[in-house]
């Protein structure tokens, strides 16, 4: 394998990579990315990859315009030099939140981001909790998409009591994961619903179910400013819940949400380092790996063996 796969990384998570490699079974490839003194990016390659599969590692958070840009020249740079086929590994699929038309004269922007990905050259794509599972149809490539809640899971069937539990979508559009994490955790289910005063600000003004004396769970598929899942937390905990955690994929915070957090009531925020963890003060949160999951995946795709099978192998060993 060590001879024909190839694993590079960008900038955006460099830690993860490192781990995915060794889950693969092969050193983290080497190349140089840098900046002109312009600003425009620099990509070389210290290795060939005529005639590799070629893994790129680069999820688009916290500096999406940066990093989107470092992918598609590093993709572009993999093509010219003969690559058999690019993979593009991207944890955590920025722009995914504009995936369409809510009124006149904006963009649709994930297709947009698609579009540049496959023109670029890249000829597969593998991800995790989409914002917007539809986002797969913008591609004419094969798109593997991976869950990360058997992992986040694991995690929470050993901090819950079983016959507590209670998951709690923080708004309508959550209601399907969250009715997967509540099959999961064989927990019941409700429903918070929300109304979006600004681009930061939320408020949540009513729940449908019951959560009294229930230990909750909020589930998401991202959280920025954390404005939904703390309006949420707030509500839940009125309604006399008798703890309150949040579940995330992904977590591009941003000050502000961390300072929302500290104030919500949340007992603990677990998440996934899909995106480099950076600095979040002293509010709790638990970090768990993605890095097997996506080194299995490459082992797979290399292996022209079917990546559905990870959901059985990962679903099982939360049982």
């Amino acid at each position: 394998m060590q001879n024909h796969i190839k694993i590079f990384t960008g900038n955006a998570n460099r830690p993860l990579a490192e781990k995915i490699a060794a889950r693969v079974g092969v050193p983290l490839s080497q190349a140089s990315i840098g900046r002109f003194p312009d600003g425009e990016i620099s990509v070389t390659y210290e290795e060939t990859v005529r005639g590799r599969d070629v893994f790129i590692i680069q999820p688009t958070g916290t500096a999406p315009n940066d990093y989107l840009m470092e992918l598609l020249i590093m993709t572009d740079a993999a093509r010219r030099a003969s690559a058999k086929r690019i993979t593009a590994v991207m944890p955590f699929f920025a722009y995914a939140r504009q995936d369409r038309k809510e009124r006149s004269r904006v963009p649709i922007s994930a297709k947009l981001v698609a579009n540049l990905l496959v023109a670029a050259g890249v000829g597969r794509v593998l991800t995790i909790d989409l914002h917007s599972p539809q986002i797969q149809g913008f591609f004419d490539i094969p798109v593997d998409h991976l869950y990360a809640a058997p992992l986040l899971v694991r995690h929470l069937r050993a901090k819950l009591p079983a016959r507590n539990r209670m998951v709690v979508a923080p708004d309508p559009g959550g209601l399907k994961m969250a009715y997967s994490y509540s099959q999961l955790l064989d927990a019941g289910l409700a429903l918070a619903g929300k109304h979006r005063t600004s681009a930061t600000e939320v408020e949540a003004f009513r729940l449908v179910g019951e959560v009294e004396g229930k230990d909750c769970v909020l589930v998401d598929d991202m959280t920025t400013t954390a404005g939904t899942l703390c309006a949420a937390a707030k509500l839940v905990k009125a309604q006399g819940a008798k703890s309150v955690r949040a579940a995330v994929t992904h977590c591009p915070i941003t000050p502000l949400g961390i300072q929302r957090l500290q104030d919500s009531g949340l007992e603990e925020l677990v998440t996934t380092d899909s995106i480099q963890p950076q600095n979040w003060g002293e509010f709790p949160i638990t970090i768990l790996t993605v890095a097997d999951l996506l080194g299995d995946a490459i082992k797979r795709i290399y292996g022209d063996e079917s990546v559905s099978r990870l959901f059985e192998i990962h679903q099982g060993r939360t049982q």
